[in-house]
Formats: structure tokens, C-alpha cells, sequence
């Protein structure tokens, strides 16, 4: 791999990270720290520095589809939080959301659907 070619990519995605999430990204990221720095940096790189910032999806559609999969996993409620504070952040509505997650139990089952429902309500008090 390029040397040379890491500082940008890392810098792309921390703008990236800044842009969808905010402080909350970057709170995962500073948690990271202590125990794995190397993960904190491939955390920017990759999905913020590589996938989020190709030009195929605008950011609004790209929340959309993590909120849809990470709820689908069905065991990532930590990660839905962020991600769902994030679709808020891009223009996701709360009814949009709500809407994606209720259309995850017909793929990944009802639990799936309320634990999402659940994280839902959580971030949209921690908002009002």
C-alpha cells in the first residue's frame, strides 16, 4: 500500500465521520484509544475514508441502508444508536426511519424490528 496515500485517505474519512456523525463518531473512535488505536484508524479509513466517500450514494441513502442492515443484525443496538443519530443528522426523517426498521421484520424477523424500534425511541428522546 501506498504511504503516501494514507494520511489522505485517513483525513477524507475523519471529514466524512465529522460530516455524518459528528461528535458521536468521534467518541467511538477517541474510545478506541487506549485498546486498539490501529482499529480506530482502519474505523476512519475504510468505511468513512473508502466507502462513504465514493460518489454511487448521497449520505441520506447511505444512512438509510446501515440503519436497514444494522438492525437487520439484530445484536448491534450501540451501533444502530449512532448510525440512527446520523440518518437524523443527513435529513433521514424520524418517520423514514421508523418506516425502514418496521420493514425489517419481514426480512429479519419481529425481535429484530422491536430492538430497533426500541434504539429508535431511545435517540429520538435523547434528541427532543
Amino acid at each position: 500500500m501506498n504511504p503516501q496515500a494514507q494520511p489522505q485517505r485517513y483525513e477524507r474519512g475523519l471529514a466524512k465521520l465529522r460530516e455524518i456523525d459528528g461528535q458521536a463518531g468521534e467518541h467511538v473512535v477517541s474510545s478506541l484509544a487506549d485498546i486498539a488505536p490501529d482499529f480506530a484508524r482502519y474505523l476512519i479509513e475504510f468505511p468513512f475514508g473508502d466507502i462513504y466517500s465514493r460518489p454511487g450514494l448521497d449520505l441520506r441513502s447511505r444512512e438509510i441502508a446501515v440503519v436497514a442492515a444494522l438492525t437487520a443484525m439484530g445484536n448491534a443496538a450501540p451501533q444502530l444508536k449512532v448510525h440512527l443519530q446520523a440518518a437524523l443528522n443527513v435529513g433521514v426523517t424520524r418517520e423514514e426511519i421508523v418506516e425502514v426498521i418496521m420493514q425489517m421484520a419481514v426480512y429479519a424477523g419481529f425481535p429484530a424490528a422491536l430492538n430497533g424500534l426500541a434504539a429508535a425511541r431511545e435517540v429520538f428522546a435523547a434528541v427532543d
